[in-house]
């Protein structure tokens, strides 16, 4: 996307505020918020691309740009966090080490520990 995410004269935040159709040029004017992929620089973007297109493969990620495993693992969290999805990642460890934790005090058997951690999966 070649769209720009902050305003240009003092950095905030952009909007959009008139969309038109190629074809008819119907114009629709309103606030549009930007898609939060809009806010990657384009090697966020190159980067995103690369990890799809390798279906998440790290170590073909890595091959690719020529990148070390900890570098992958770096850009993928930094890119999470960007787009607001690294809550989601620490909060399933969160909710890994209650179980464990409560396995551990005998509140719950191993068999439902393994359900508990299972049903996280899904």
């Amino acid at each position: 996307m070649n769209i720009p995410n902050k305003c240009p004269s003092c950095g905030g935040k952009v909007v959009v505020t008139e969309l038109c159709c190629t074809d008819c040029k119907t114009t629709v004017k309103g606030g549009f918020e930007l898609p939060s992929f809009a806010a990657l620089a384009p090697e966020e973007e190159n980067f995103l691309r690369v990890f799809l297109a390798a279906r998440g493969n790290i170590k073909e990620v890595e091959r690719q740009l020529g990148i070390s495993y900890p570098t992958v693992k770096n850009k993928l969290d930094s890119l999470l966090n960007k787009l607001g999805l690294g809550s989601l990642q620490a909060e399933a460890k969160k909710r890994r080490l209650e179980i464990v934790e409560r396995l551990e005090r005998g509140e719950i058997t191993a068999q439902e520990a393994i359900g508990l951690l299972k049903g996280l999966e899904a």
